[in-house]
C-alpha cells in the first residue's frame, strides 16, 4: 500500500506549518495565562505573522515548485501575495486591539486564534493547485469568519449577519463544489495544472465543461462579492463588529484574487472566451449597482460595503482583458494591473476601517457618516488622513487609487474594449460623489461633539503611516506595479 509513497517536500509549505503549530500553541497558552487585556496572546500572534514573513522570504526560490502530490504550489505570485497578507493581518490586529479591549464580549483569546486560522486558510487558498486543497483553505477561512462575525453574542445585528453569511456561504460552497465535480467529470482530474493539459489535448465534453464553469464562476463571484452574488456583503459589513469587518474587507480579497488566477487563468485558460463573457456581465453589474446603491447609504460601513462591490467589479476588468480572441499578448499587463488594484484596494480599505475603529469608543460605534461631522475641528491630522483615503478610493490623482484604476483602464483599452473602459469611467465618476460627501461632512459641517480624538501611540503612528503610504505610493506606483508584473511573469 505504501510502496509508492513519496515523502513530500515540506519546505515550500514551511510558513503554513509554522502558522498552524503556533495557532494551536497560542490557543493553549491563552488558557494558561490570566491576562484580561490578552497582551501575551496579541504579542504572540504578531510574532507568529512576522515569523511567517521571515520564513516566506528565506524559503522563496523564485521558481515554481509543486509538492504534496502537486496539490500545493509555491511561486513568486504566492510569495508576494502572502507577504502582503501577513502585513495586512498584522495591521488589522493592531487596529482592532483598542476596539476589542473596550468590549469584554469580544476580548477573548479565540479572537486572535481565529484570525490566525483564517490567515492559514487564505495561505492555503493562495498556493492551492488542486480542487481539494483549494476547498480546504476556503472552508477554513469561511468557518473562522462565520464565528468571528457572531462573536458579540449580545448583538442581534451581529447574530443576524452571521446567520446570513453562514447560509449564503454554504450555498456558494455548494455551487463551487458542484462546478468542480462537473469539471472533474469532464476532465478526469482534480489537479488544476492537469486540467489545463487535458483541455489543451482536446477530446473533452464541452457541454459538461461549460455547465461546470458556470457553477464555478458563480461560487467565485460570491467569494469576491460581485453582483448578483453580493447580497451578504452590506449586511455582514454592517452587522459584524467593526474589527471583524476590517478583516473581512481586506485580507480575503488577496486570496480571492489568487483563486481566480489559479482556477480561470492557470486551469481553464482555453475556455477564456466563455468565462470572459460571464466576468464582463458581473463586472458591469457590480460597478453599476455598487456605486448607485452606495449613494443612498447613511451608514459608513454599508457605504463601504457597496463600494467594495464596485471595486471588485473594477478589478475583474483586468482579468477579463488578459486573453483577447485567443491572443495572450496582453495577459501579463492585464493580470498585473488587476493584482496591483487588489493590493491598492486592501491598503485603502485598511486605512478607512482603521479610521472608523479610531473614532469608535467603548459602547459607541462610529459607523455613520454623520459621526465624522466636523472631524477637522476635532483633529485636523486625522481629518487629513481620512480625506487622503477617500480621495484615493474615488480615484483622484495622485493617490494610489488613481493609478490602480488607471492601470486597469489602460489594460482594458489596450485589449480593444474601449466601451468597457468608458462604462468603468462613468461609474467611477458616479462613485466619487459618496466619497467626497464624507470629506464635505468632515470639513464643512459643525461637529456634534467637540471632544479631541484620543488615540494610543501605536494606533496614531500606524494610521498615519497607512494614510501616507496611500499618498506616497500614488507618487511612486511603479514600486508595487513592477513587483506584481515580475511575480506574475515568473509564475504564469
Amino acid at each position: 500500500m505504501f510502496d509508492n509513497f513519496v515523502v513530500p517536500d515540506f519546505l515550500p509549505a514551511a510558513p503554513e506549518i509554522f502558522l498552524a503549530v503556533m495557532a494551536m500553541s497560542i490557543l493553549m497558552i491563552d488558557l494558561l495565562v490570566k491576562d484580561s487585556r490578552r497582551t501575551v496572546t496579541f504579542a504572540l500572534s504578531i510574532l507568529t505573522l512576522l515569523g511567517c514573513a521571515v520564513i516566506q522570504l528565506m524559503t522563496s526560490s523564485g521558481e515554481i515548485i509543486y509538492t504534496f502530490s502537486n496539490m500545493f504550489v509555491d511561486d513568486l505570485m504566492s510569495d508576494l501575495l502572502k507577504l502582503f497578507l501577513y502585513m495586512t493581518v498584522i495591521v488589522v490586529l493592531f487596529y482592532s486591539r483598542g476596539y476589542i479591549n473596550d468590549r469584554p464580549e469580544m476580548n477573548k483569546g479565540e479572537y486572535y486564534v481565529l484570525t490566525l486560522f483564517a490567515t492559514l486558510g487564505m495561505m492555503v487558498m493562495i498556493s492551492a493547485n488542486h480542487f481539494v486543497s483549494l476547498y480546504i483553505g476556503l472552508e477554513l477561512l469561511s468557518l473562522s469568519l462565520y464565528v468571528m462575525v457572531a462573536m458579540n453574542r449580545d448583538s442581534v445585528t451581529s447574530t443576524e449577519a452571521a446567520m446570513k453569511y453562514f447560509v449564503l456561504g454554504a450555498l456558494a460552497s455548494g455551487l463551487l463544489l458542484y462546478g468542480m465535480s462537473m469539471i472533474y467529470g469532464a476532465t478526469g482530474s482534480l489537479e488544476i495544472t492537469a486540467i489545463a493539459e487535458r483541455l489543451y489535448g482536446g477530446g473533452v465534453n464541452n457541454t459538461v465543461l461549460v455547465f461546470g464553469l458556470v457553477f464555478l464562476v458563480a461560487g467565485l463571484a460570491f467569494k469576491l462579492g460581485v453582483v448578483p452574488f453580493h447580497m451578504w456583503i452590506p449586511d455582514v459589513y454592517h452587522g459584524a463588529p467593526t474589527s471583524v469587518t476590517l478583516l473581512i474587507s481586506t485580507a480575503p480579497k488577496l486570496a480571492a484574487f489568487a483563486i481566480v488566477m489559479r482556477l480561470l487563468v492557470n486551469g481553464l485558460i482555453t475556455m477564456s472566451a466563455d468565462w470572459q463573457n460571464m466576468l464582463i456581465i458581473l463586472s458591469v453589474l457590480s460597478m453599476a449597482i455598487g456605486n448607485l446603491a452606495a449613494i443612498a447609504q447613511t451608514n459608513l460601513k454599508r457605504m463601504l460595503a457597496y463600494s467594495a462591490i464596485s471595486h471588485m467589479g473594477f478589478m475583474l476588468l483586468g482579468i477579463v482583458t488578459g486573453v483577447v480572441s485567443g491572443d495572450a499578448r496582453y495577459a501579463l499587463n492585464a493580470y498585473s494591473s488587476a493584482m496591483f488594484y487588489v493590493i491598492a484596494y486592501v491598503l485603502m480599505s485598511l486605512g478607512t476601517f482603521g479610521m472608523i475603529l479610531l473614532m469608535a469608543r467603548a459602547g459607541f460605534e462610529a459607523d455613520n457618516i454623520d459621526d465624522f461631522k466636523g472631524l477637522n475641528k476635532r483633529s485636523p491630522w486625522f481629518a487629513a488622513i481620512m480625506m487622503m483615503l477617500m480621495f484615493s478610493m474615488a480615484g483622484v490623482p495622485f493617490f494610489i487609487g488613481f493609478f490602480a484604476k488607471f492601470s486597469v483602464l489602460q489594460a482594458v483599452v489596450a485589449a480593444g474594449y474601449t466601451w468597457l473602459a468608458l462604462v468603468a469611467v462613468l461609474f467611477s465618476l458616479i462613485g466619487a460623489f459618496y466619497y467626497l460627501r464624507v470629506v464635505k461632512v468632515m470639513y464643512f459641517d459643525a461637529p456634534e461633539d467637540e471632544t479631541p480624538i484620543m488615540a494610543g501611540t501605536d494606533m496614531r503612528w500606524l494610521i498615519s503611516a497607512n494614510g501616507l503610504a496611500v499618498a506616497f505610493l500614488g507618487l511612486f506606483p511603479q514600486v508595487i506595479m513592477s513587483l506584481c508584473a515580475y511575480a506574475l511573469l515568473r509564475s504564469l
